[in-house]
Formats: structure tokens, C-alpha cells, sequence
């Protein structure tokens, strides 16, 4: 199979992130994009003005992008949060504030996917009362992305990078996946399985996609080390792909890496090789 076989799609707030945000769609489209996936493009608001988010919208149509992957309201990102759901207080409180707006404009797009970061550790909070608020946080956010028809994505992250984020492996971020669809009923917890994060965490790749492929709902790919593109660390990314296809999962592969020192329309070469 290979890469040809692949349904890719680029993150915006990580490649062409040289030109403003509304530029972005247009940019992905002529590198020969139909599909792209962002991070919670206002990390000041979690509510931004209807303008903007009609903007945002009008920019994607214009370009003949899909939006297939939308972050709710993580914090500074990038930057030193890692979400805000299980942040109690105004944090909390900001991702509370977000659920409906990131779910609607989801809507009004046709995204299907919806990504919740769960948060860092805080000191002096007792870790159990931090789950306690990711979960109920996760329950309302899973209802939102099931009254628009979206699925709600649980991701891992790596410790190396993350330390104070307490999800950096596949069972643990498979567990919150679990306890959200026991909690709603729904079924529609899905997990965002990236591949540069597990790699980071040393987790056996082609067991993860063995065991937790069917809970798949979203993928995201870079090379390791370095986090750039296929090609440039020692990662067997078209293996893995393959091995993800023959696990079943036909979704989309999320392009999350690092352009390096060139523009980002020059960082596909590697889908020609």
C-alpha cells in the first residue's frame, strides 16, 4: 500500500503557520490538499466574536478544504498548556465556555472530529479531583460532539515534552476513551493515536495499533527525532500506515510536523518519493 493509499489531511497551526490564519486553507490547497485539521485557532478566547468564526469558515469554503479535525479550547497552545478541562477553575471554566461554540462551528463546516487535551497536572490539586472534573468535562463535550455528529477524540501526548501531562501512553489515554462511553453511553470516544508521541513515550508501535487500532478515531504522523516530516528521522512511517490499514482503520492521517527551515509548501516532497 504505501503512502498513495492514505487519506492525508495537514494541521494548519502547525504547517503554513508563516502566513495568517485565514491565508492558511488557501496555502494547503494549492500544496494539493483537500482536507486540514486545527488546533483551537483563538488561544486568547475560547468564545471569539461570530465574525471571526465566520471568517475561519468563508476561508475553508473559498479554498475547497474539508475541516476533518477540530481542537475545543486547550489554552496557550503552542505554548506551556496542554488543555484546560481538567485545570479547575478558570480554565475549567474557559473549556466549559468553548464546548458549544467549537461544537457548532464544527457543524457549520461539516467536521466530524472533535479533539478534548486533557490538561496538566496542577500543584497542590489532588490528581483524583483533576479526573473527577476531566471526566464531567469530557461527558458534556462527548454529548456536544454527538448532538453535531462528531466523534470526541482523546489524545496522548509524550512525556519527554509534556511532563506534567498525566496521559502519556496508549492504555492511558484508551482508559479516559473507556470511561467516557461508559459515562454517556454513546459510544462515540474515539482515540487520536499519534504516532510521534508514542514514539517519544518508547511505546511498541505495531502493538499499539494492534491492540487499540479499532479504537482508533483520528491519526497524526511526524518523523522521530525531530518532529519534521516522513523522511527526516528513523521512524518506519509508511509500515506503520500499512499496518494501520490492515487493522481497519481507513480514516484520516493527520500531517503534524514540523516544516523545518522552509516554507511549509516546500515540506511534501516526501509524498512523491
Amino acid at each position: 500500500m504505501g503512502y498513495t493509499d492514505q487519506r492525508f489531511d495537514v494541521n494548519l497551526s502547525i504547517l503554513f503557520t508563516e502566513l495568517p490564519l485565514l491565508e492558511r486553507p488557501a496555502a494547503a490547497a494549492a500544496a494539493g490538499f483537500k482536507a486540514v485539521e486545527l488546533w483551537w485557532p483563538w488561544i486568547e478566547t475560547p468564545t471569539p466574536d461570530q465574525a471571526e468564526l465566520d471568517a475561519l469558515k468563508k476561508a475553508l469554503d473559498e479554498a475547497g478544504t474539508q475541516l476533518v479535525g477540530l481542537n475545543f479550547y486547550a489554552g496557550q497552545l503552542p505554548g506551556p498548556d496542554r488543555g484546560a478541562l481538567s485545570v479547575p477553575g478558570e480554565e475549567s471554566d474557559r473549556f466549559r465556555a468553548n464546548i458549544d461554540v467549537a461544537a457548532d462551528f464544527a457543524a457549520s463546516v461539516g467536521c466530524k472530529a472533535l479533539n478534548a487535551l486533557y490538561g496538566n497536572r496542577v500543584d497542590g490539586v489532588d490528581p483524583e479531583v483533576q479526573d473527577k472534573l476531566a471526566l464531567e468535562n469530557l461527558v458534556v463535550a462527548a454529548r456536544a460532539a454527538d448532538r453535531v455528529g462528531a466523534i470526541l477524540l482523546i489524545e496522548t501526548l509524550n512525556k519527554p515534552e509534556s511532563p506534567l501531562y498525566p496521559l502519556v501512553s496508549a492504555p492511558a489515554g484508551i482508559a479516559v476513551v473507556d470511561k467516557v462511553n461508559e459515562a454517556t453511553g454513546l459510544g462515540n470516544a474515539k482515540f487520536l493515536l499519534d504516532i510521534y508521541h508514542l514514539s517519544m513515550n518508547g511505546e511498541n508501535l505495531p502493538d499499539v495499533i494492534a491492540e487499540y487500532a479499532a479504537k482508533t478515531g483520528h491519526v497524526q504522523i511526524a518523523d522521530n527525532p525531530g518532529r519534521g516530516a516522513p523522511g527526516t528521522g528513523d521512524l518506519p512511517l509508511e509500515k506503520l500506515l500499512d499496518l494501520l490499514k490492515n487493522a481497519g482503520y481507513d480514516g484520516w492521517v493527520g500531517l503534524e510536523y514540523k516544516p523545518g527551515d522552509r516554507p511549509s509548501a516546500e515540506a511534501f516532497g516526501w509524498l512523491s518519493n
